[in-house]
């Protein structure tokens, strides 16, 4: 069962910024983002200071949240090979951001 909204943004590759979907902050360039297979949106790296990260209690993970208001965004994880500048995949929810067209008016 797909839950409507969680993948909303994994095969999307409009120009533009992923903003907060809780405080609007912007998180991530779409030139960032790329197809990782795993079924939830990726990028390999968000904007400066947008991100923060902490260890998940089990010390598995590493979760995202944004900077500004502490929102959930996914997990963060590296060293699994992809052919991104930073070898890392931020695996984000669909429903923590809100895509905003580089064309629309700020």
């Amino acid at each position: 069962m797909q839950i409507e909204g969680y993948w909303e943004y994994n095969k999307f590759y409009e120009e533009g910024v992923y903003n907060c979907a809780g405080c609007a902050t912007p998180l991530y360039k779409s030139s960032t983002k790329f197809d990782s297979g795993y079924g939830w949106p990726a990028f390999f790296e968000g904007l400066l200071g947008a991100i923060n990260r902490s260890p998940d209690p089990y010390g598995r993970r590493t979760e995202i949240t944004c900077a500004a208001c502490g929102g959930h965004l996914g997990h963060v994880f590296k060293g699994e090979g992809f052919k991104t500048p930073t070898d890392e995949r931020h695996c984000v929810n669909s429903v923590s951001v809100k895509f905003i067209p580089a064309n629309s008016a700020a």
